[in-house]
């Protein structure tokens, strides 16, 4: 039996030099750009491991014991699939088999992301089908299901400026919370003006 109704799924890439962020690291180098990520990482830490609900990490490479993320406030699983769509569609498939009523999906890369926003999101699949939070770029940083809805996770030109637009598509039988957009840090540009970042820059 589940303990909650409601599951966090954080999809998280392994912090390795020349592996994360590589957009980033295009114009700050492979080492501030990892070390920039785990910042990221533990400020999704931050907002998360007070949240309500039931929370999964989900890994892209390999579950790693004794890093970050606690293991008595998440779940460690390994992602499964041959792109993202396909990896988000199994842990949410998953999710639904273990008995989770509401389920949401986050990365692991939004720094004006708040405790405040995830109990939001789950507070509108309350009378909501479905919730999704716009990024700047065109995609989204957050979305979140009541049932599976397998299309949303097909079809899609993952990590363009398409995907937002195409999986509003998609959701257009569905009644659909659309949360304030956000910004996840992909470019310098989305960093180089916020104080908390400057120590990385230097």
């Amino acid at each position: 039996m589940t303990k909650t109704k409601n599951l966090l799924l954080i999809f998280t890439r392994n912090p390795e030099l020349g592996k994360v962020k590589t957009r980033l690291a295009k114009d700050v180098g492979d080492t501030k750009a990892l070390a920039i990520y785990k910042f990221l990482l533990e400020h999704t830490v931050l907002v998360t491991k007070d949240l309500d609900a039931t929370k999964q990490v989900h890994y892209s490479v390999k579950i790693r014991e004794n890093d970050l993320w606690d293991t008595s406030i998440y779940d460690k699983k390994q992602q499964q699939g041959s792109d993202l769509g396909g990896r988000m569609q199994n842990a949410f498939e998953q999710g639904f088999k273990e008995g989770y009523q509401r389920i949401i999906i986050i990365g692991s890369d939004l720094y004006d992301l708040s405790q405040e926003d995830l109990e939001n999101a789950f507070a509108q699949l309350e009378n909501h089908d479905t919730v999704i939070g716009p990024a700047l770029d065109g995609g989204y940083y957050l979305l979140g299901l009541k049932n599976l809805i397998p299309e949303v996770f097909s079809n899609k030109v993952w990590g363009t400026d398409t995907v937002l637009q195409s999986t509003l598509t998609d959701l257009q039988k569905y009644t659909t919370a659309i949360l304030a957009p956000r910004n996840d840090v992909d470019y310098l540009s989305d960093i180089e003006d916020l104080p908390d970042f400057y120590p990385f820059l230097k």
